[in-house]
């Protein structure tokens, strides 16, 4: 078997998704490769498709829930779409990619590709398998008119809500969302603390904005500053903002703002409390790691239904105010029995090997 697995740059969690079954089919010796896929478009599209997401969720969010609840309205799996239009025109470079490759097998973490492998199946014969992996705990618009092989979606609950938007439901496999393994082990919090040279003792609440750098992370962190906890803001590759952040707490002691870094697991080991926007990926890994969350204002779409999911079962707690983040965040630190609670609910919702459960999945179907 050779697999390719086509994401694209718009925010990270495809990326991660897409990079965990990587991980797990090369520990098993399998041929693989992933590659964003609207590179075949040319570079310049690709960066400016990331560029133009990034710039609307993170100065325009407000537009972006605009553009999903559109999305919403018009989803239809009986016409195509606009989304479906886009992505047809480096269809026939894909194809190319495929059969050059040798590929028989190919899986998406990001529906822009599953369009266009959708068009290949219509249009030009393309046979090999495709899979789809969602990254959020809806079904966000479009989904609906892909047709592919498979379908893994993060949890049980959301398989009546796949297929009530028309994917069939014999396609339609609940897995989880994949992970890498490094979030499925765990290091000491102490040995964790000191290999990142975080305070040894007292709360350490650490802030994820997502690769692009999203949130009032200062008003957050002004908050934080009155419950005597230190601050770790992680700022991703928004570079304006975590300038603005080092500027302002130059002189805090307790507030430490980094830049983009591989050692995200390391530090939701080192911290009492995680607080992030609820990205499907993000949320999913902190939930393997077993660590408290609290959800902070999310990208206005698909991340404010991962945020009500989440809240709901009890795997997190939503805030958007600061006073009210840091309030939840000195509780969940502190109070034993309510962190326990939230611990042993993300045990039992959230599935850590669901990289391992697709790959086992895929590799009955060869």
């Amino acid at each position: 078997m050779k697999v390719l697995i086509l994401s694209c740059n718009t925010g990270q969690g495809h990326n991660a998704a897409g990079k965990a079954i990587l991980e797990t089919l090369i520990s098993r010796g399998i041929d693989c490769q992933m590659m964003d896929a609207l590179k075949l478009a040319g570079d310049k599209v690709s960066r400016h498709v990331s560029n133009a997401y990034c710039g609307l969720t993170t100065r325009f969010p407000a537009g972006f829930e605009w553009l999903y609840k559109a999305g919403g309205v018009i989803s239809t799996s009986r016409w195509k779409s606009p989304v479906y239009l886009a992505n047809i025109p480096y269809a026939r470079r894909l194809l190319r990619t495929i059969i050059r490759g040798g590929y028989d097998c190919i899986i998406t973490p990001h529906l822009f590709p599953a369009e266009a492998l959708t068009h290949l199946r219509r249009k030009a014969g393309l046979t090999v398998r495709c899979y789809a992996i969602a990254t959020d705990y809806t079904c966000i618009p479009f989904w609906e008119e892909t047709e592919l092989d498979r379908y893994f979606i993060p949890h049980p609950d959301l398989i009546s809500e796949f297929s009530g938007k028309g994917i069939p439901a014999e396609k339609i496999t609940a897995t989880g969302i994949p992970v890498s393994h490094r979030f499925r082990s765990h290091t000491d919090k102490k040995a964790a603390r000191a290999a990142l040279n975080l305070p040894e003792s007292g709360n350490v609440y650490l802030i994820m904005t997502g690769s692009m750098g999203f949130g009032n992370v200062a008003d957050m962190t002004k908050a934080l500053l009155h419950t005597n906890g230190f601050t770790c803001i992680l700022g991703g590759n928004n570079e304006e903002m975590k300038q603005q952040l080092r500027r302002q707490f130059e002189q805090e002691k307790r507030v430490s703002v980094l830049d983009f870094t591989d050692k995200v697991d390391q530090y939701m080991d080192a911290c009492d409390v995680l607080l992030t926007k609820p990205g499907g990926l993000t949320s999913t890994e902190a939930a393997v790691k077993n660590i408290p969350i609290i959800h902070t204002a999310p990208i206005p779409g698909c991340e404010t239904v991962n945020a009500q999911f989440f809240s709901q079962r009890g795997l997190s707690v939503c805030r958007t105010v600061p006073r009210e983040i840091a309030e939840a965040a000195e509780r969940l630190a502190n109070d034993s029995p309510l962190r326990e609670k939230m611990l042993a609910a993300q045990r039992t919702q959230i599935n850590p090997l669901a990289a391992d459960m697709i790959c086992d999945l895929i590799a009955t179907e060869e």
